[in-house]
């Protein structure tokens, strides 16, 4: 049984190899934001922060100076790479909405068999708001789900959405601790497995019948 630390690294790591060298990315909120620690050696991303930032910077340390202005889209604080830039929200919205992120990678509530993705609120619970993420699902490249496979055991991965939708068929591919599936027209084609687990054990805890790829890989 994996911990939680090894959970978010397993899906970081895996997630990282996603990234090309050059791809202009926005990560969002959660496991998303490990993902920079797995980047392959020789890959340089360019990190979009929505609220206003191109080229984010490593995350600063706690005697850093003074940043209350400078936060990354989870409210953190953030740095501005050497080759970064700060950009209004109108220029940083067209930048998502003008197709010119190449990746986006997001945590959700749930994904079903058809790509909906549903990931900025529970019906009943006080929350924020939807922040970037409608554009971002609707604008990006491709858009990359990083999540846990479950939520206290209950199945994530459904034939249909039951929360309020983010983006409709929007999602390309989601990253498990369990393994790499892609979405297409047919449905979920589960495209990686994690060793410690069975096809079967996957299945067992995804609602959506999952395809099996006749070429079916270790995750790695």
């Amino acid at each position: 049984m994996m911990d939680k630390d090894a959970i978010r690294a397993t899906i970081a790591a895996r997630a990282a190899k996603e990234l090309h060298d050059g791809d202009v990315v926005n990560l969002g909120i959660g496991i998303p934001t490990e993902v920079t620690k797995y980047l392959p050696e020789g890959v340089t991303i360019f990190l979009q922060s929505e609220n206003g930032i191109i080229g984010t910077g490593a995350t600063p340390g706690p005697d850093a100076s003074d940043l209350r202005y400078y936060t990354d889209a989870g409210r953190g604080p953030a740095t501005v790479a050497p080759y970064g830039a700060y950009i209004d929200s109108a220029t940083s919205f067209s930048l998502i909405r003008g197709g010119h992120i190449d990746v986006t990678m997001l945590g959700a509530l749930e994904v079903d068999q058809q790509g909906n993705l549903a990931n900025w609120i529970i019906p009943g619970i006080k929350f924020m708001g939807m922040g970037g993420a409608m554009d971002l699902v609707n604008g990006a490249k491709k858009v990359i789900v990083t999540m846990e496979h479950t939520v206290k055991g209950a199945p994530k991965i459904l034939e249909d959405c039951y929360l309020p939708l983010t983006g409709e068929k929007c999602v390309n591919m989601i990253i498990t601790e369990m393994g790499v599936m892609t979405i297409g027209e047919d449905g979920i084609t589960l495209t990686e497995i994690n060793p410690q687990y069975t096809v079967e054990d996957i299945q067992a805890v995804t609602e959506a019948k999952l395809i099996i790829s006749p070429d079916l890989k270790p995750m790695c």
